[in-house]
């Protein structure tokens, strides 16, 4: 069976749920027997990436090498889930450039929502001055102004989210 690749890049603020719906889609997209890879933030950085920090300067690093493993493995017929907060604009451009197929996802959910569901604290730490350029707080985040799907996950389930990208994919001939 050949299968057509494609970067699935959910875009989004920490807490928005863009990790929650990718884990669902990766265990889904397996049981179905599709090639599909997982890229997390926090786990590309305890190996891609571990030699960067957070300044603005790495940050952009971290994507452009996250960006070229994406493109290789969708080049190879992989649906590449690849959740990244992925602040600013001309990143998530960069992405789409670089990728044949490519699917910007905004998971959209309030700064409260998020702060809500931070169960690592980072919010409660970045507000109280432990953490410099953390996203939301203190660093900006640019919305993505025309993405391929927004999940409004601070109103919709995960079964919704997950549903949406699900009918992208199968609708884009990618399933």
């Amino acid at each position: 069976m050949s299968q057509k690749g494609i970067v699935v890049w959910f875009t989004g603020l920490s807490g928005a749920g863009k990790t929650t719906v990718a884990d669902e889609l990766d265990k889904i997209l397996r049981e179905k027997g599709v090639r599909v890879q997982r890229l997390d933030g926090d786990i590309v950085r305890q190996s891609l990436t571990k030699d960067l920090g957070f300044s603005k300067e790495d940050r952009d690093t971290n994507i452009e090498r996250v960006a070229f493993v994406a493109k290789l493995l969708s080049d190879h017929g992989v649906i590449v889930l690849s959740t990244f907060i992925s602040p600013y604009k001309r990143h998530r451009e960069l992405i789409r450039e670089m990728a044949e197929n490519f699917a910007e996802v905004f998971v959209n959910a309030s700064l409260e929502v998020c702060e809500e569901r931070d169960v690592k604290g980072l919010y409660k730490k970045a507000r109280a001055g432990e953490i410099a350029n953390f996203t939301g707080i203190n660093d900006p985040y640019e919305a993505p102004e025309n993405p391929d799907l927004v999940l409004n996950t601070g109103d919709e389930g995960i079964e919704e989210s997950v549903a949406k990208v699900l009918d992208y994919l199968s609708a884009n001939g990618y399933l």
